[in-house]
């Protein structure tokens, strides 16, 4: 699967997470600027991965089961439109042709789509809550390594306000309606990780040195997997 997401650059092998207990915030403030993309390329991936869910999220409102559910997702999918048409917006800015620059990861993207959809609504759901989450993280944190003022925008783009608490909610209430869904909700959300962790680091440029490059990514997917185990947290369900 590793090859999927680097076949156009260095096979790199997924990095090994310290214990949550290991992490700190002087740990992971690491310098990504040597791999970062040219902001073309980190813009087109991350539009057509917010793109990717958007499209989830749609597909998981036409099949809920309740209108209260239906409007609540409305909302989070409205704030990841929101965030889709922000990055055009900058491919633009940066004189880019939107359809080429989503162009080069999009089958990559799309194969982690579909492996990501889950067997039912509840898994749906938690998919759109877990990759969302961890990977609009990771761009912010990519993103600091971008050219200036593009690196400021996107910054700012990353930070507004989420759907994550609507789906949060929609999720507790599942899980306390039905405590056995919990595991099953949280057996997927494990097996979500590595899969998304792959198409987060595809928009990393690798270098030439396999061990300087692992020493940097390793700390701020730490930091990442802390937030997506908060956010596991909040739902009563063990990362």
């Amino acid at each position: 699967m590793v090859n999927w997401f680097w076949r156009r650059r260095n096979r790199v092998d997924a990095p090994r997470l310290r214990p949550r207990s290991q992490v700190t915030a002087a740990s992971t403030r690491v310098d990504l600027a040597e791999l970062t993309p040219d902001a073309l390329s980190f813009l087109g991936h991350a539009a057509y991965v917010q793109l990717t869910i958007f499209e989830n999220l749609s597909r998981v409102i036409a099949n809920a089961p309740t209108t209260e559910a239906k409007a609540a997702l409305s909302e989070a999918a409205a704030r990841s439109l929101d965030t889709y048409q922000a990055l055009v917006a900058e491919i633009e800015r940066e004189h880019g042709d939107v359809g080429a620059a989503m162009r080069t990861d999009a089958p990559d993207i799309d194969r982690f789509q579909r492996f990501t959809q889950g067997n039912d609504w509840f898994e749906s759901l938690i998919t759109c809550y877990v990759t969302a989450g961890f990977l609009d993280d990771f761009f912010l944190r990519v993103a600091e390594g971008l050219p200036q003022p593009v690196g400021e925008r996107v910054t700012a783009i990353f930070t507004a306000p989420r759907g994550e608490k609507q789906l949060a909610e929609l999720l507790s209430a599942a899980i306390a309606a039905n405590p056995r869904l919990g595991a099953r909700l949280a057996l997927w959300g494990r097996r979500l990780v590595g899969d998304t962790m792959l198409v987060a680091r595809a928009v990393l440029r690798a270098s030439d040195n396999h061990d300087s490059d692992e020493a940097r990514i390793e700390p701020v997917f730490s930091e990442v997997i802390a937030g997506h185990t908060r956010r596991m947290d909040a739902l009563g369900l063990t990362a």
